[in-house]
């Protein structure tokens, strides 16, 4: 192990005694100490399911990237591991960036990685990224000696060394070899997904050009994903620098899903959509697992780096991700929801039926920060204009969700949420029309709020900062509706 490693070892260890579990999410991860970003090798391995992310140890703003890891029977309550790698080889000097992680035939755990080194030449900073390994047991890693296994040498001529990062390994069940997805970035500018295979995960060849942006959804697309799901074929990747475009996608760092066919055979993707996966403020670098029971569940980042620095005072960590979810294709559409062990979690069962609004109403045993509750709503009579939810409430502080259906727009803001920082508080995002009916499943936690629409047709997450006195839940409409409520307490 080098000093870098178990430096980061002890400190992380030291300092997770300074936080009181009542100061972290109650069901979402977060870093053992200091600073997380994108989650990297999100994997089974011997029956447990492994996060590793991209970490930060000694403060809560970004640093050189070390691997965090945590592992879960349930997508829901994890226990920390020690720190899995730090940059402490010439060729990672600048960081050990984003990556994935596989169950290797020999019994070995892989982890794939992008490894950043910075150099001068001629008075001038370079960086170059590059694709390295590390085995390990589930706890302890050895970076490979021959590091790294993908260089400049192995891009398609006109892609950048400077902007090749975030490899994906997987196999498709009846392949005898694995197969790498990379972001990469090409001569025009634009972002694109870099295919390659390899028989033993170490010797890797360059396949094809699996899809690229061609300047219109963002520029360098990170943190790509490939996967069939339902007999489609699914990309997910972060394209940054997006351009708004309806209510659909937002201005900056984004995410968007790709849904297609690929003919194996031909190495050749036909795309047939492009959708955001998440219409929320936080919400990016999304990954996914096949689950040991065929699930398809994925995880994401649940912060985004216009409001990175938006660190609470006194906080000592910083950086959470989404709670899991599992993934379908429905009417050519992505839908997601929670994972179901999250309802295991549920307590304290409160249902209201045919409850009747037209003005502001609080129901008694519905309040408390972290919770999961399902919501039906109805017009009762002509049609209403609003109906708004209202929690992590008091009399200063609460946070929103809205819904116009006769505008067919749902509005999320947090502008009463407690950060004191000027940051991104509002987004619109559209909704189908049912004739103003709208199904909530809504998971509050301690510092975040995740709103799934219609069954997982829209996803929304955001977090928040309000204190924890702040746990009241109200319900307003503007006109008549009726509402059905299932309320948990987790």
């Amino acid at each position: 192990m080098s000093e870098y490693l178990e430096k980061a070892r002890v400190y992380e260890m030291d300092a997770e005694q300074m936080i009181k579990a009542e100061e972290r999410p109650f069901f979402h991860l977060s870093p053992r100490s200091g600073w997380m970003n994108d989650p990297n090798g999100f994997s089974m391995y011997k029956g447990k399911i492994h996060q590793f992310y991209q970490y930060y140890p000694y403060k809560t703003q970004w640093g050189p990237m070390h691997w965090g890891h945590a592992v879960s029977e349930d997508f829901v309550k994890w226990d920390y591991l020690p720190a899995a790698m730090a940059p402490d080889e010439n060729y990672d000097n600048f960081g050990c960036f984003s990556g994935s992680a596989i169950e290797m035939q020999d019994g070995r755990q892989m982890l794939v990685y992008t490894a950043v080194r910075e150099e001068e030449k001629d008075g001038e900073e370079i960086i170059r990224q590059t694709q390295c390994l590390a085995f390990g047991d589930g706890v302890d890693y050895e970076k490979y000696p021959s590091n790294p296994v993908i260089d400049a040498k192995g891009l398609p001529e006109g892609w950048s060394p400077v902007d090749f990062r975030d490899p994906k390994i997987f196999r498709f069940e009846d392949d005898d070899h694995y197969s790498l997805v990379v972001g990469g970035r090409s001569d025009d500018g634009s972002g694109s997904i870099l295919l390659y295979e390899s028989m033993d995960g170490i010797k890797w060849d360059f396949v094809t050009v699996l899809d690229r942006c061609r300047k219109e959804y963002g520029s360098m697309w990170e943190c790509p994903d490939f996967f069939e799901l339902d007999g489609k074929y699914l990309i997910l990747t972060s394209p940054q620098s997006m351009q708004a475009r309806t209510l659909e996608f937002h201005n900056g760092n984004g995410n968007i899903v790709v849904i297609g066919n690929y003919d194996r055979k031909l190495h050749k993707y036909t795309r047939e959509g492009v959708y955001a996966i998440d219409f929320g403020l936080d919400f990016y670098a999304m990954q996914t697992l096949k689950a040991a029971d065929g699930r398809r569940i994925m995880t994401a980042w649940m912060q985004s780096w216009e409001s990175s620095h938006a660190v609470p005072e006194g906080q000592r960590w910083f950086g959470q991700m989404i709670l899991p979810r599992e993934l379908r294709i429905k009417d050519g559409r992505l839908y997601q929801m929670p994972v179901r062990e999250i309802e295991s979690y549920r307590k304290d069962h409160v249902a209201y039926k045919d409850v009747y609004l037209n003005k502001s109403v609080v129901l008694p045993g519905v309040n408390g920060k972290v919770c999961d509750m399902e919501l039906e709503i109805c017009p009762n009579g002509p049609e209403y204009t609003e109906f708004r939810v209202e929690f992590h409430a008091d009399s200063q502080f609460h946070t929103d969700f809205i819904y116009h259906p006769k505008d067919g727009v749902a509005i999320f803001d947090r502008t009463y949420a407690g950060f004191a920082n000027d940051i991104n508080n509002k987004r619109e995002f559209a909704v189908r029309y049912q004739g103003g009916k709208i199904k909530l499943r809504i998971l509050l936690d301690r510092f975040s709020a995740e709103i799934f629409v219609n069954d997982g047709e829209n996803a929304f997450s955001a977090v928040v900062n309000a204190p924890k006195e702040a746990d009241g839940i109200r319900f307003f409409a503007n006109g008549n509706v009726k509402m059905n409520l299932d309320f948990w307490k987790i």
